[in-house]
Order: C-alpha cells, then structure tokens, then sequence
C-alpha cells in the first residue's frame, strides 16, 4: 500500500487519538450495555455474548487477512469468535445460522487498511477493559473456561498484550486522508454495536 507520511503528535499514538476522536461514542455504548443489565442472569449475559458474536462475525476476516497479518504482526492469534461460540454452547444459545455477507468479506477480498485499523482498535480495545466483565460474568458461576472465556486476559496479559497492538498500529504510516478513514472506521465500528444492542436487547432492562 503507498503512503505518505505525516507528522503525528509527539504525545499521541494512533490509539489515542482513535480514542479521543470515539469517545463520546465509546461512553454511550457503555451506557447502553450497562443499562440491559447484562449481568442479572445467564439469560441477560447470554444476550451480551450474542452481541459480541454477531459484531465479531462481521469482522473474522481481518483477523485472517495475510495482508493485515504483514502489518499487524500477530493478529490471527488475536481472533476471538471461537471462544464467543464456546461461551454460547456453553450457555446453550443455538448457534449462528451461516450468512453470505459481513462487513468485510473473506480473505481474498480487498480490505481497506486505515478502515481496518479504526474496525480493529475497537475489537481489541472491547478486551483491554473485560477485566471488570469478567469479574461480574463469575458472579454468575462463569469463567475463563465456560462461558466467558472471551473475556479472559491474554497469557502476557491485558495491558501487554495491548501495548503489542498499539505498537503495530503506530507503526503503520498512514496519509491524512487515510487516518481520517481509520477514524471513520472506528467510528462505524462503535456505532455497527450500538445497532446490534438495540436489535439483540430492545429497552433498557428494570433494575
């Protein structure tokens, strides 16, 4: 891919600035979740997982691209969806029925990279956070190894295994146009989960 450099802050990665330009979005998706109640019962949890199914189908493909692969070293090893399907067989949630489209297609397909970065940096930030999830879901008689295993840290650990993603991301040079993309991307990433808690939840839950 041809790319043009432009002069980043000194003080500022590309997450952060990702960051500070989804915020608001970021804040209302918790908001949002938050409101369902997600963690009252296996029922309620069981819908919270298939959000986070249905947003990780969407973008399976990246995370086998050998093109993104080049650039963000290690990323298939970072791939989440099986463990959301365990955590629903575990729940007994039937699972996906297969589809032909998602937001990104199959490996062969051309994926945009700034667009697949902004995609990216919400996916792998949803985990960097799931500590304090993972700590509600075993209220519930769950864990890393039934039924939340999706919101289980990274072996190196939550902030380490961030900080190696951040790296690959900042590493990436992009034109300004392009880091505009990777923002519109991010954003259509927050606002695709916020759709798909309206869809899969409904109104706020009474708590």
């Amino acid at each position: 891919m041809s790319t043009i450099d432009v002069e980043k802050p000194l003080d500022a990665s590309r997450a952060r600035r990702l960051k500070a330009a989804t915020s608001s979005q970021h804040d209302s998706i918790d908001k949002q979740i938050m409101a369902q109640n997600p963690f009252a019962n296996r029922e309620r949890y069981g819908r919270f997982v298939t959000v986070q199914r249905e947003f990780h189908r969407a973008i399976d493909g990246l995370y086998v691209s050998h093109e993104l692969g080049r650039w963000l070293p290690g990323l298939s090893s970072r791939r989440r969806l099986g463990l959301i399907e365990q955590d629903l067989c575990d729940l007994g949630i039937a699972a996906a029925s297969p589809r032909d489209t998602f937001e990104f297609g199959c490996e062969s397909a051309e994926i945009d990279l700034p667009t697949a970065i902004g995609w990216l940096y919400v996916a792998e930030g949803s985990n960097l956070g799931a500590a304090s999830l993972l700590k509600a879901a075993g209220s519930l008689g769950l864990s890393e190894s039934f039924g939340a295993r999706h919101l289980a840290a990274a072996p190196e650990g939550r902030a380490a295994h961030w900080r190696a993603f951040t790296r690959a991301l900042d590493a990436v040079d992009l034109s300004v146009s392009e880091e505009e993309r990777a923002v519109a991307g991010a954003r259509a990433a927050f606002s695709r989960v916020q759709e798909l808690v309206s869809d899969l939840h409904g109104p706020a839950a009474e708590i």
